[in-house]
């Protein structure tokens, strides 16, 4: 039986003559939590962004459900991002607005122009929106302002407006890089919850080994573009984070 996801020798080259990504490929099932380490520059958002075709790549696809979501445009392509959630490194709210409504936005570009314009959303929206802060363990700050929030609960209000699009996968870009690492605790708790719980095939981009070894299900390592590491979740052994990141092995445990 096909994997859920299938990366399939992704490339990526831009006009400057940068190579991103070298001939990438690897594959996913549900339910698995795979975390990318590398360090700055490795290709590691280079790459989720090439899946989510947020960046178009220069060869290779990527296939979900057995699907291709490479080369889309138009309705098919939105079609294929709904079904992959992006959470970035910045949260992305919208600050004046309450949590709730941060969700809420998450859904406007499926619904019907006018009611997308002047935002009204049904009662079974809302309670849509709900479930989903309560999953990232927020649905007692649902009507507080998103500027009032702490980082990673600001951080776990931008997974649960993924998770309002109903996606299969859930793309994570660094998004524990500006928490203290209490916050970056729950924000991680709250990814790991979407693939166990959830059964989604969840992605996330780290510097931080430690945490790789403790929440992955598989580790995956980037350096220079290409793909040196693949391995299931546990301690790496110095010779792996090496392969990673080389004479700068210091960062990896920052």
């Amino acid at each position: 039986m096909a994997a859920y996801v299938e990366v399939k020798s992704l490339s990526k080259t831009y006009p400057n003559g940068t190579r991103a990504l070298r001939d990438v490929s690897f594959s996913m099932d549900h339910g698995e939590f795979a975390v990318i380490v590398g360090k700055s520059g490795a290709g590691k958002s280079t790459l989720l962004r090439c899946m989510n075709s947020l960046t178009e790549p220069s060869g290779g696809g990527v296939e979900v459900d057995g699907r291709s979501v490479t080369g889309l445009s138009g309705r098919a392509l939105r079609s294929a991002r709904k079904e992959m959630g992006f959470v970035f490194q910045q949260f992305n709210l919208v600050k004046r607005i309450s949590a709730l409504n941060n969700v809420l936005c998450g859904m406007l570009s499926e619904m019907p122009t006018m009611r997308s314009v002047f935002r009204r959303f049904t009662d079974e929206e809302r309670l849509h929106a709900l479930d989903c802060l309560d999953k990232v363990g927020l649905a007692d700050r649902a009507h507080q302002r998103a500027d009032t929030l702490s980082g990673g609960q600001q951080q776990r209000v931008a997974i649960a407006r993924a998770l309002a699009q109903g996606p299969k996968v859930v793309l994570a870009d660094e998004p524990v890089a500006s928490l203290d690492p209490e916050s970056a605790r729950t924000v991680m708790d709250a990814l790991r919850y979407l693939a166990t719980e959830e059964g989604m095939a969840v992605f996330c981009n780290l510097h931080q080994v430690n945490l790789a070894g403790r929440y992955a299900d598989r580790i995956l390592g980037m350096r220079d573009g290409e793909l040196v590491l693949d391995r299931r979740s546990g301690r790496l052994e110095r010779d792996e984070v090496r392969a990673v990141y080389g004479a700068e092995m210091q960062e990896a445990f920052a």
